[in-house]
């Protein structure tokens, strides 16, 4: 399935199939194609859709977690999204933990992988260096277990992204702020079904990090994939999606019920 990027207002996003509302909120490097294992899967029973977030243009003084978090406010107001299974990788998992405990009645379900929020070692401990295509290239791949998950197309990406001044000024706030807001009193208030899928091998937000969150989300369950990094959807997509598949089917009575 080619993703097609639709425009309307202020917003560019994916908007795949009918019925019930799954919103991806990709991580600070990610991409719409990120998700394209969990799109091609799950649109055929789910509405998917995927905001672009402006992590590269938003105004200076807003780009944090805080100012993320009014996007997707915003955008699901003005795409008028309701009951929905809330998915976040990485940064875009720190973004849906808040939007879930600032609008409790508008999410179903939680799903984390990779998700900062409690501790994340960010591009592998340090900013990629600038004009540096060799740099670059070694901490894409750090992301995942197997640097082969990092292609050309994907390393080019960050590579642009990082030559650029004024998106380097915009991801070292959104990293600081994401840095600062640690959520670990904040999370036991979250009382929707959450599902944790970790890679095993995450050096990003470490296994440890899984587990802690899974103590302090009351109603969660985590599940971890062998040879995978920080991005599961990515590297796994059909063990990502089996193991979603079965949590949907599994707390499906229960979000119809309230």
């Amino acid at each position: 399935m080619n993703l097609q990027v639709k425009r309307e207002g202020d917003f560019q996003f994916i908007d795949e199939g009918e019925g019930e509302v799954m919103l991806l909120l990709h991580g600070l490097f990610g991409a719409l194609s990120n998700w394209h294992g969990v799109v091609d899967h799950f649109s055929k029973q789910y509405r998917v859709v995927i905001p672009l977030m402006p992590i590269y243009e938003m105004a200076l003084h807003k780009a944090g977690v805080p100012g993320l978090v009014s996007f997707v406010e915003d955008f699901v107001n003005f795409k008028k999204l309701n009951g929905m299974t809330l998915l976040g990788n990485s940064l875009g998992g720190h973004v849906a933990l808040v939007y879930t405990l600032n609008n409790p009645n508008k999410v179903k379900r939680l799903v984390l992988t990779g998700s900062s929020g409690l501790f994340e070692d960010s591009m592998g401990g340090s900013f990629p260096k600038r004009g540096n295509y060799g740099y670059v290239k070694e901490r894409v791949e750090y992301t995942f277990y197997d640097p082969k998950t990092a292609t050309k197309e994907l390393v080019d990406e960050v590579f642009d992204i990082t030559n650029s001044n004024a998106k380097c000024l915009r991801i070292i706030s959104i990293a600081k702020s994401a840095q600062r807001h640690n959520m670990a009193k904040d999370i036991t208030n979250i009382a929707v079904p959450t599902l944790l899928i970790w890679g095993l091998n995450d050096t990003i937000t470490p296994p440890l990090v899984a587990h802690e969150f899974n103590r302090l989300i009351q109603n969660s369950e985590l599940h971890f994939i062998d040879k995978c990094g920080h991005a599961p959807m990515m590297e796994h997509p059909e063990k990502f999606n089996s193991i979603l598949d079965k949590f949907l089917v599994k707390t499906h009575a229960s979000v119809t019920a309230t």
